[in-house]
């Protein structure tokens, strides 16, 4: 009986645990499972508001501007010089260049028929039509300045329809003396380029499209074969295709007084001077070929017993050159030029014409040219060898016999580059003037050059 009654309270104990294991069991279930339930919910919740903060990545990415890309640009890609503009006013997208040079210039200058003026240009460039001539040789004059230096600034912007425009500004100091040179050698400031241009089209003054600037050789003289290139700055309104260009360009006409004297300037007529240009470009180089017409005219009223002058007399031009590469170290540049050309070259060496008996204009033809070679010795090392020369047709019975009848000068030069844009040379020139008459002058000058461009 005992043992019976032990017997049923050992299995009412162990049902009685067993109940209470079986109710844990359940409730850690059930409590394991209210948190799984949370996580999930919390992990929902987070991966919500991700998506929702990628959605919002993607809109602000969309509405910003690309930005510059790293590293180098693809090929046939200009990458860009500036990511924001350095002129708040402008049109967006627009870039700013400055560039320009500082050079200053040592030279040493003979001339065996007289003497340059102490305020002659001759003194600080090459300029044929200052050659003396019928005079006695002079000693050798030192001359140094920097007024050659130059600084220049360009406005460049492409709109979102890919339309180009943009502007451009240069000035140098050869303005003229403000000081002296016993104490400041301070000079003016020159306006040399101030244009603006949009896609084909140029208004304002820059080089003449008569002229190839292309094919310019590398000299340490300010030009170097003045007495054969074309160099002329002036206002005008240009258009380009291709490689055609047309432009409208200020006319000026230079007159000789009947027997000889001083040139005289003329601005008067209605009509500009009409220039044109062609140029063929290759790995080879480039060959170009120009056409100029010019209405020579003078206009000017009675003064005392003088009477009144009008006359007009018409002028053409043509002109052909470029840039003959010769393999990686040599090329030859060039240029012939033919017509009414005087005030386009060489600085003015004679007039465009000269006033005969009656007062009427007779125009003044001739020809110009140069040829230069250049060698690469290295990547630092180069020199240039250049032969310039004009010829012009005076009708002597109304210019008289003191008019240049021919300029022509001979130079050879070595530049050096010890550094990227900083270049030191050494250049010797000798030229020859010859008037009508026959007589001649001589011009030697030794120069040197420090230059760093930017």
């Amino acid at each position: 009986m005992a043992f019976s009654s032990l017997c049923s309270l050992r299995r009412t104990v162990l049902s009685a645990a067993l109940l209470l294991t079986l109710s844990g069991a359940a409730q850690a279930d059930s409590r394991s499972e209210a948190a799984l339930e949370a996580r999930i919910a919390q992990l929902e919740q987070q991966l919500a508001d991700l998506k929702t903060a990628v959605e919002a990545q993607k809109k602000a990415t969309a509405a910003a501007p690309a930005a510059a890309p790293a590293g180098p640009a693809a090929p046939g890609v200009k990458a860009p010089i500036q990511v924001t503009t350095l002129t708040p006013g402008a049109n967006p997208g627009t870039t700013v260049k400055i560039g320009g040079f500082m050079k200053t210039d040592f030279m040493l200058t003979r001339t065996d028929s007289g003497q340059l003026a102490d305020s002659a240009s001759g003194r600080d460039l090459y300029v044929p039509g200052q050659t003396p001539v019928g005079g006695s040789g002079s000693s050798t004059d030192y001359d140094a300045g920097a007024k050659f230096s130059r600084v220049n600034i360009g406005i460049d912007t492409v709109t979102e329809n890919n339309d180009k425009l943009g502007a451009f500004v240069e000035f140098d100091f050869f303005g003229g003396a403000l000081g002296n040179e016993n104490a400041t050698n301070t000079y003016g400031v020159t306006l040399r380029h101030a244009y603006a241009y949009w896609n084909k089209w140029l208004a304002g003054q820059t080089w003449s499209t008569f002229m190839d600037t292309a094919a310019l050789p590398d000299a340490v003289d300010f030009i170097g074969p003045t007495d054969g290139v074309i160099f002329v700055r002036q206002p005008q309104v240009r258009y380009t295709t291709g490689n055609f260009q047309i432009a409208l360009e200020d006319p000026q006409t230079t007159i000789i007084p009947r027997g000889g004297g001083a040139t005289a300037s003329s601005d008067r007529g209605a009509l500009p001077d009409l220039a044109a240009r062609y140029t063929w470009k290759g790995t080879w180089g480039h060959f170009g070929v120009g056409g100029l017409l010019r209405d020579l005219r003078v206009d000017r009223p009675a003064a005392g017993t003088t009477p009144a002058i009008e006359d007009s007399q018409f002028g053409g031009a043509l002109t052909l050159g470029g840039k003959w590469n010769l393999g990686e170290k040599n090329d030859i540049r060039y240029q012939l030029t033919g017509g009414s050309i005087s005030r386009y070259i060489g600085l003015g060496v004679t007039a465009d014409s000269v006033l005969d008996s009656n007062n009427d204009l007779e125009a003044i033809d001739g020809w110009a040219g140069y040829v230069a070679w250049r060698h690469i010795f290295t990547k630092q090392l180069r020199s240039n060898v250049m032969y310039a020369r004009s010829e012009y047709d005076n009708p002597v019975a109304y210019t008289g016999q003191g008019v240049t009848k021919s300029s022509q000068s001979f130079r050879v030069n070595l530049i050096y580059s010890p550094l990227p844009k900083l270049d030191v040379g050494v250049e010797y020139m000798v030229g020859r003037r010859e008037l009508e008459s026959g007589a001649e002058g001589d011009i030697d000058r030794l120069q040197f050059m420090a230059k760093y461009s930017f």
